[in-house]
């Protein structure tokens, strides 16, 4: 699908800016959108430097159902088409519940789960309109199992993210792909805070160039990067809790 057109929400940093910088230099024209538009449009005035790529951008806070509808609709119409969708904004705060912080739970909740369904609403309006497209949900390897502690809501959320993605696949709708990948330890702005005492981190740039060779073969599910992530999700979904808090 090399020269199609391909939009990312969470560009301005971590995995979604390098998600943007890998697929441009692949030859896709990017619609890259976040809350931060100072950083983004100095991606993307980099981006268009290095590769001579389009890239358009737009401010947008995925709470905004509303605003998620517009700016799609807006990509859409700017490009002509949208060929992929990837939903990849999100946030990583957490408390252990009944800890006096609903807030940093709640906000977690609306931006990695309502957020994702109001953009995956809008990328199958398009899609349907359109006959065809790519679908790409951002989970994590937290989403296989219950989490303890700041790491139950982050975890809960992106299980459900998975879920929206094979619930679509079941729907079997004619001309939409629908990828859902599981990152490992990547590191990103999100987890800067314990990257180095993080076991299994890689680099922000390995890390992506395995979500994307993933989403490329538009993959039903990927674990990424494989190793050591693919015969750890084998183990997660059957060793005992006690085993699993372990891993995590």
């Amino acid at each position: 699908m090399t020269g199609g057109v391909v939009l990312i929400t969470g560009a301005s940093s971590g995995l979604g800016a390098e998600m943007a910088r890998q697929f441009a230099a692949l030859g896709y024209d990017l619609a890259l959108c976040a809350r931060r538009t100072d950083r983004l449009d100095v991606l993307a005035d980099r981006i268009r430097t290095e590769t001579g790529r389009r890239v358009e951008t737009a401010a947008l806070d995925v709470t905004d159902a509303e605003a998620v509808t517009k700016v799609f609709h807006t990509f859409a119409a700017t490009f002509g088409r949208l060929d992929r969708v990837i939903v990849n904004a999100g946030i990583g705060k957490g408390a252990p519940l009944g800890t006096g912080r609903p807030d940093a739970n709640l906000a977690t909740a609306m931006t990695n789960f309502v957020g994702a369904l109001s953009q995956c609403e809008a990328a199958l309006e398009i899609f349907r309109d359109h006959g065809r497209g790519h679908l790409v949900l951002i989970s994590s390897m937290s989403a296989l199992r219950g989490m303890r502690r700041s790491m139950t809501t982050y975890a809960a959320t992106k299980a459900g993210v998975a879920a929206i993605a094979e619930g679509l696949r079941s729907e079997r709708i004619t001309g939409l792909d629908v990828s859902v990948i599981y990152p490992g330890y990547i590191r990103s702005e999100m987890n800067a805070h314990v990257e180095q005492k993080t076991r299994f981190m890689v680099d922000t740039e390995t890390g992506v160039r395995a979500m994307v060779r993933a989403i490329e073969k538009r993959r039903t599910r990927a674990y990424v990067p494989q190793w050591p992530w693919v015969p750890l999700a084998a183990a997660m979904k059957v060793l005992p809790l006690r085993i699993v808090r372990k891993l995590t």
